[in-house]
């Protein structure tokens, strides 16, 4: 996968970091001499952001080279990257890029995870990004195997309660405005029970996406579609995780929608100099 920082986005983490260089390294190592930085799982996982973990090793002049790249799954003890350079390069570069890697392969292996429990169905992961870190939480997910739900309201429609209390309309009046203002577009309505779910789908909603439905309402909505010969799709929102996925699938589920994947915890990557 390519890169999604810039340069200046991974100076800027490193500068975070080592604002006025590495103080012990500085006092106690010689800065030209030449060592070699290997990273390597300390637990299977399914790997990311190690192309930019690299490219910030090369920003400060060392050669890096890759063994693995994001979105492949590795068992326990695979080597992901090495690098050689400089002991300050190095040094300097050495945590920032392996908490990196950590953290956004804890993303992936989650998004992983929840992918194989869902079989079929895709698993669509939501804008609920901590801030700051879009574009590497997508790449994460991507990597994963996962989806993204909307990358922010720019560019997807998502009819929210909050938006329908002050519209007059009839339910089929709203989406047939949406369909001729943007007939691109697939319509998503979120809905919060089963009546509210079989209004929006006879009115038209291409998408219902069903806020913390349990099994039992998502089946009851299935069964509902299927009787009236509605093709709606049925997302299912809020607390699914791979525990409980193959069971929203097996309800009727046509997309699980999750942030989950974004609070995994980060996987472990030993560092090891020589």
């Amino acid at each position: 996968m390519r890169c999604v920082l810039t340069d200046e986005q991974l100076l800027k983490l490193l500068h975070d970091d080592v604002p006025f260089g590495d103080l012990t390294t500085e006092l106690l190592l010689t800065a030209d001499k030449p060592v070699q930085i290997t990273f390597a799982a300390r637990q299977d996982m399914t790997v990311c952001c190690v192309e930019e973990a690299a490219r910030l090793f090369e920003l400060c002049g060392a050669t890096s080279e890759l063994l693995v790249s994001s979105g492949h799954s590795v068992t326990k003890g695979s080597v992901l990257l090495k690098a050689t350079g400089h002991t300050d390069a190095l040094f300097a570069v050495w945590k920032v890029t392996q908490i990196l890697v950590e953290w956004a392969s804890g993303v992936a292996s989650a998004t992983r995870a929840l992918v194989d429990a869902a079989g079929s169905v895709p698993v669509a992961c939501t804008r609920k990004q901590t801030p700051g870190t879009k574009a590497l939480s997508v790449k994460a997910v991507k990597a994963g195997g996962g989806v993204i739900h909307r990358l922010g309201l720019s560019e997807s429609i998502l009819l929210f309660a909050e938006h329908r209390q002050f519209l007059a309309e009839t339910p089929a009046a709203i989406l047939q405005r949406l369909k001729t203002q943007a007939p691109e577009h697939r319509r998503v309505v979120e809905v919060h029970d089963l009546d509210d779910a079989r209004l929006w789908a006879k009115a038209g909603a291409e998408v219902l996406q069903m806020d913390k439905f349990s099994l039992e309402d998502v089946r009851a909505c299935a069964a509902f579609c299927r009787e009236n010969q509605l093709p709606v799709i049925l997302a299912a929102a809020g607390g699914v995780n791979a525990k409980n996925a193959a069971d929203y699938v097996a309800a009727g589920a046509g997309l699980l929608v999750t942030s989950a994947p974004y609070h995994a915890e980060p996987k472990d990557v030993q560092v090891i100099f020589s």
